[in-house]
């Protein structure tokens, strides 16, 4: 949806010309590709070790080493993510064109190092601590959908940015 204040100005597209070479040519656009999928495969064999303890009580150790785990890859995505972000945007995290995932990102890491530091200290037990990580999947799954759809979204409208962008007169 446009600017109402202007209705001749477009959305901002995912990423500008020069936003756009600056990913082609940044060696964490590569390291993102990456870790994503291999968090992603992280992430299911952590939630199949979890619901197996949760429902035989069996695997204790193998659930909670997994959910570190994954809680470790989601700590190097985000790091490397802002990194590349800055790279793209100039900004950390928050820019424009990653603001909402960037902020459900945060609740995503809150809710892992949540885990973590109930882990640690010992503060709820094993049962309410993995319903815990299961919160947190929860999130990172929806995280992850919104930067899929903002990602489809962007690729299916990048021939009409084109277009538009090569129009005098149009912002």
């Amino acid at each position: 949806m446009g600017d109402p204040h202007n209705p001749n100005k477009l959305p901002r597209p995912l990423y500008t010309p020069e936003e756009r070479r600056r990913r082609d040519a940044s060696p964490w656009t590569i390291v993102q590709g990456v870790l994503a999928p291999v968090q992603f495969l992280v992430f299911l064999v952590s939630l199949i070790l979890v619901l197996r303890f949760l429902w035989s009580g069996e695997g204790e150790t193998a659930a909670t080493v997994s959910i570190v785990v994954k809680t470790l890859f989601l700590y190097a995505i985000m790091i490397t993510g802002s990194i590349w972000e800055k790279v793209v945007f100039g900004k950390y995290l928050f820019a424009e064109s990653f603001f909402w995932e960037d902020v459900f990102s945060m609740l995503v890491l809150a809710l892992h190092t949540t885990y973590l530091v109930v882990l640690i200290g010992d503060y709820l037990d094993v049962r309410a601590q993995m319903l815990l990580a299961l919160a947190a999947y929860a999130a990172y799954v929806i995280n992850a959908t919104q930067f899929l759809l903002k990602l489809r979204a962007a690729r299916l409208a990048q021939p009409v940015a084109a277009e538009v962008m090569a129009v005098p007169g149009v912002e």
